[in-house]
C-alpha cells in the first residue's frame, strides 16, 4: 500500500510540473502528452520494480503447528524464486522457516489427519499495485517435521526447487512444475515412498540415498531426455529398476512425465 501510494504521488507531481511549467510558457505541454508520459512513467517504474524486486520483498518469519496429528497431507504452491525444503522443523512444529513474499495456510482436520494447503499471499490488483506484475523471486526456506509421516505435493512455476527429504518420512511425493530447475534427494527410510513427477520444460535431478531400491517408469516428450544410473538401476523393458527392489525396506517407486525438459536419478 505504501508502495503505491508513492507511485501515483509520484506521477501527480511530475504532471503537475509538466502542467505549470507548460502554463508559464517553459516548455511546450498539453493534455495530449499526459497519457504517453504516465506510460512512460509508469514502464519506467516498474523497470526500477523488477531490477530491485529482491530488495523490496517482504520476508516473513513463520511456523504451522503439528498439534497431535498422526498423519499430514502438504501441499505447497509456489511460483516464481527458490523454494528450499529440508528436515529440521522444531518440535510439535509441522513447518517453520523464513517466507518471502510472505505465506498463506490454511489446514483443516479430519480424524489424526492433518491437511495443510500453503502458498504466498494475494499480492492484490494488479493495476491498483503495479509492480506486483514483476513479482517473483519470493524466496521460501522451511523445514518440515519428521515426526509423522507426511504426503507432499509441490506445484511450482519459473523458479527453482531443492528439496532435501533424506530426513523426512514422505511417503508420497508429487511435483508439478513448469520451466524449472528441480533437485530432489528422496526419503532415507521411509519404507514406501511414492514419487510423481510431472513438468514442461524442466529439469528434475533426484538422488536415490544409497540403501534404497527404486523402480524407474514414465512418459518422455519428443523433446525430453532420461538419464538414470544403471550400476544402480539396470533397465527392465522400458523400466529401470533395482535387483532388490522387490524385497528392499526402504524403496521408491518413481513415475515421471516430462514435456520438452528432462529427469536425471542418480
Amino acid at each position: 500500500m505504501k508502495r503505491t501510494v508513492v507511485f501515483w504521488a509520484i506521477i501527480l507531481i511530475a504532471v503537475g510540473v509538466l502542467l505549470l511549467l507548460g502554463a508559464l510558457g517553459v516548455i511546450p505541454f498539453g493534455w495530449g502528452l499526459f497519457w504517453p508520459l504516465l506510460l512512460i512513467a509508469a514502464g519506467a517504474w516498474l523497470v526500477r520494480a523488477a531490477l530491485t524486486r529482491r530488495g523490496v520483498v517482504e520476508m516473513q518469519e513463520a511456523s504451522i503447528p503439528l498439534g497431535d496429528a498422526a498423519r499430514v497431507n502438504v501441499s505447497i504452491h509456489h511460483g516464481a524464486g527458490r523454494l528450499n525444503i529440508a528436515s529440521g522443523a522444531p518440535s510439535g512444529q509441522l513447518a517453520s522457516g523464513r517466507f518471502g513474499g510472505g505465506l498463506d495456510f490454511r489446514t483443516s482436520r479430519v480424524g489424526d489427519l492433518l491437511d495443510v494447503h500453503m502458498r504466498i499471499p494475494d499480492q492484490g490488483s494488479r493495476w491498483a499495485n503495479p509492480w506486483s506484475w514483476t513479482s517473483g523471486g519470493f524466496d521460501w526456506n522451511m523445514g518440515l517435521t519428521s515426526e509423522v509421516p507426511i504426503d507432499l505435493e509441490l506445484e511450482t512455476g519459473a523458479g527453482t526447487v531443492e528439496a532435501d527429504l533424506s530426513g523426512l518420512r514422505v511417503g508420497s511425493l508429487g511435483l508439478r512444475t513448469g520451466a524449472s530447475s528441480s533437485k530432489l534427494v528422496l526419503p532415507a527410510n521411509a519404507g514406501y515412498t511414492r514419487v510423481e513427477v510431472e513438468g514442461g520444460a524442466a529439469s528434475v535431478v533426484m538422488r536415490v540415498p544409497s540403501g534404497v531400491a527404486a523402480r524407474i517408469s514414465g512418459h518422455q516428450g519428443g523433446a525430453s531426455s532420461t538419464k538414470v544410473d544403471l550400476q544402480r538401476f539396470p533397465r527392465i523393458g522400458n523400466d529401470y529398476q533395482s535387483a532388490d527392489y522387490e524385497t528392499a525396506t526402504n524403496k521408491a517407486e518413481i513415475r515421471t512425465k516430462m514435456g520438452a525438459g528432462s529427469v536425471e536419478v542418480q
